[in-house]
């Protein structure tokens, strides 16, 4: 079931008072990196999972 805008809002917002959160491209999960942050941004698991698929293709 995809999550509305609302419930995205309410679950990246500010954590310790920073700013919105932008959504892994993979699994939708909160990165570490801000709403504003051009490119195609991954939560730390799916960074993970990319450098290890990266390392591992020779």
């Amino acid at each position: 079931m995809p999550s509305t805008d609302d419930e995205r809002t309410d679950r990246t917002a500010d954590r310790a008072g920073g700013p919105p959160f932008a959504d892994c491209v993979h699994c939708g999960e909160p990165t570490e990196h801000p709403a504003d942050r051009p490119g195609a941004l991954l939560c730390p698991h799916c960074e993970w999972l990319e450098a290890q698929r990266s390392a591992c293709s020779g």
